[in-house]
């Protein structure tokens, strides 16, 4: 006996679809978007939040790695939320470009540079014992190269016509959660009981960047090379 799709309740035909978008290849993503557009727009909306919000947490190791490069050097709420709305204009702003195909940036080139973006930022903690102010420029020129990044996964998955820039906003959402969770984990597990320790950057800073530094130059030989 044949199920009726329809009866199936909304969210739960919206979970299931995330999930297998989710799951799914890049080439079997415009049948998920198929799906998507028969959606009312209220639940595709839904669907790109939670695609945005994975691609961070628990997804975006590379990304994860660069928020937490800069929440290290000062481990305060409002220096790194300056460097996170820098970061958020500049990735929105590339993102916004690439998915309405007025920039072609090339994966080859913007994936090595994500990897050597977190290793400079890293280096920096490592080398400067304090913020400077230059860094919120810093920051906003790697943005743009992570926007790109942001722009070839959700390019991979497609966006539904109907719903095009809502999606798209949603998405670059989800992303902006994604990295406030990361924030406010960092803060309230380290930086609340160790921030003000004098030992604070000889324990925490230089051990975790050089970690973060070694790991982000393995990328980006990885990445040019392979």
């Amino acid at each position: 006996m044949k199920k009726n799709f329809s009866r199936v309740p909304a969210w739960s035909r919206t979970v299931g679809i995330f999930l297998f978008l989710l799951s799914s290849q890049p080439l079997r993503a415009h049948v998920i978007v198929g799906e998507l557009e028969k959606m009312s727009t209220a639940n595709a909306a839904l669907v790109y939040l939670q695609l945005g919000y994975t691609h961070i947490l628990p997804l975006g190791f590379d990304h994860i790695l660069f928020v937490l490069s800069l929440f290290l050097l000062s481990p305060k709420l409002k220096p790194v939320l300056w460097q996170a709305t820098a970061f958020t204009i500049a990735h929105s702003v590339t993102l916004g470009l690439a998915m309405y195909h007025v920039i072609t940036p090339p994966t080859r080139i913007v994936e090595p540079l994500i990897a050597v973006s977190i290793m400079y930022v890293a280096l920096e903690n490592i080398f400067s014992p304090r913020l400077k102010a230059s860094r919120v420029g810093v920051v906003f020129l790697f943005g743009l190269v992570h926007g790109m990044g942001f722009a070839g996964a959700l390019g991979r998955l497609g966006l539904p016509q109907d719903a095009y820039l809502l999606s798209l906003v949603m998405f670059n959402l989800g992303v902006e959660l994604g990295q406030l969770t990361i924030i406010l984990l960092a803060y309230f597990l380290l930086a609340k009981w160790f921030g003000n320790k004098p030992y604070y950057r000889k324990a925490f800073v230089i051990p975790l960047s050089i970690i973060i530094a070694t790991i982000a130059g393995f990328w980006t030989v990885q990445r040019i090379l392979f």
